[in-house]
């Protein structure tokens, strides 16, 4: 979230698109809804390091999250358990994953990354329905830093309220039109279940629910 440089503070607030901002990391879900946000870390802050200092990820990895309970993807198959979507920049866990990392995918990697990608788009889009909606943020804020984290708070609050009262638009989803593929290279780290989980729901998207038109992407 785009802000005018705050006095004394150095490149803090400088990130590496060339601009100052705070960050704002949200979860949402498939209505375009925040779950959770954390508003305020310094712009030059890396997204895994924000993350990391998150209570969303503290509460993860204590497992005190109210996250369902395990099912089966299929009929007599093994409880695969409900996940967050995530991108490269976070840890692989058994509650979150992320795309497969490096260029020498095999078919089914690449095919899970793009299933991945697309599921990724509800959090885009999302961004982008806030700031077509509350256009305070086609502008960085020329407020104090405080301030600004109060806006942002609370444009994503209306934002919750005005997605309940309107319900869903069509047009919503033509906010972003794609996201760009993956390219990071850095090795997957998790523990043998977190791992198995992402096997499990790579092979469901290549044996059990292919789209039509995955091939394509891959």
């Amino acid at each position: 979230m785009r802000v005018i440089k705050p006095m004394h503070t150095g490149s803090l607030y400088f990130n590496y698109k060339h601009y100052f901002s705070i960050v704002l990391l949200a979860l949402c879900d498939a209505n375009y809804n925040f779950l959770y946000i954390d508003v305020g870390a310094y712009g030059k802050s890396s997204d895994s390091a924000i993350y990391k200092d998150s209570a969303l990820y503290n509460n993860l990895i204590n497992q005190s999250l109210p996250v369902p309970a395990a099912n089966p993807l299929t009929e007599n198959g093994d409880n695969v358990p409900y996940v967050i979507v995530g991108d490269e920049a976070f840890a692989l866990h058994g509650n979150l994953v992320r795309p497969y990392g490096g260029y020498n995918l095999s078919y089914k990697q690449k095919i899970f990354n793009y299933r991945l990608s697309r599921a990724r788009r509800y959090i885009e889009c999302t961004f982008g329905i806030l700031s077509n909606k509350w256009r305070i943020f086609h502008k960085p804020m020329n407020v104090h830093i405080d301030l600004a984290k109060a806006i942002v708070r609370t444009c994503c609050i209306l934002h919750n309220f005005v997605r309940s009262r309107d319900g869903y638009s069509y047009e919503d989803t033509l906010t972003v039109t794609g996201l760009e593929p993956g390219t990071s290279r850095n090795r997957d780290r998790g523990g043998r279940t977190a791992l198995t989980v992402r096997d499990k729901l790579a092979d469901y998207f290549v044996t059990e629910n292919p789209l039509p038109w995955q091939d394509k992407y891959v």
